[in-house]
Order: C-alpha cells, then sequence, then structure tokens
C-alpha cells in the first residue's frame, strides 16, 4: 500500500486497484492542534473537487479540510464523531476519515509522496 500526502494536511492511503483512504497527516495535526470536534460530510457519498468533507475543531484552528479530487464515498469512520481524539493519533488505522473509491489515476499520482510541512521554505 501507498501513502500520499496533500498539503492541506491529509493522508491517501491507496488500499487496493479502486479504494482509496484519507486521513488527517502529522501536517495536518499541526496545523489544527489538539483535536476536539469533527463533523464529517458525505454529501450523499459523492464529492467533488474542492468540497469539504471534514469540519475539524482544534486546540489552534477551527477549519474545513477539502478534498483534492472528485471520489465516492464508500465509508466513513462514524466513531470520530463520539471519539475526535483519534484524529490526534499517528496510527492510520485509527486516525482516518473516509475511504473513497473512483479517484482519477492522474490526480492520484500527481500527489506527493513526503510530507513536507512547508514546500516554499524547501524551494
Amino acid at each position: 500500500m501507498t501513502v500520499k500526502y496533500h498539503n492541506n494536511g491529509i493522508w491517501i492511503e491507496k488500499m487496493n486497484e479502486t479504494d482509496y483512504r484519507i486521513g488527517l497527516s502529522e501536517k495536518g495535526q499541526d496545523d489544527v492542534g489538539e483535536v476536539m470536534f469533527v463533523e464529517i460530510t458525505e454529501n450523499d457519498g459523492k464529492l467533488e473537487q474542492g468540497e469539504a468533507f471534514l469540519n475539524v475543531e482544534g486546540a489552534k484552528a477551527v477549519t474545513e479540510i477539502t478534498l483534492p479530487f472528485s471520489a465516492s464515498v464508500k465509508e466513513t469512520h462514524k466513531e470520530l464523531e463520539d471519539e475526535p481524539a483519534l484524529l490526534n493519533k499517528e496510527d492510520k488505522a485509527e486516525n482516518w476519515i473516509i475511504t473513497v473509491t473512483g479517484v482519477d489515476a492522474s490526480v492520484w499520482e500527481s500527489l506527493d509522496t513526503d510530507l513536507a510541512f512547508d514546500k516554499e521554505a524547501e524551494a
């Protein structure tokens, strides 16, 4: 399984040929701070690129996390709404948010394989 990252603070794991699991990366955890509240948006199972799929309230920020590609929601991590602190965990088996399908292969290929907190500082 391959894990890639997006600069909006998420990790995306390719689970098989069709399914991708998305969670809050270390960068996202740092940006938000200790997570205290989450609301997962399913939008009838279909999310468009740039659409918010997670509203999160943390010690540092209240923000919406958007999807960097269009996809269909296959599964949501229902426990997060009762236990938002799971997003503070490093273990991807605990801090995942949604599983999606229907991701364009070219978009997947364009994602970063390295977790970077500040791309501009490295350039």
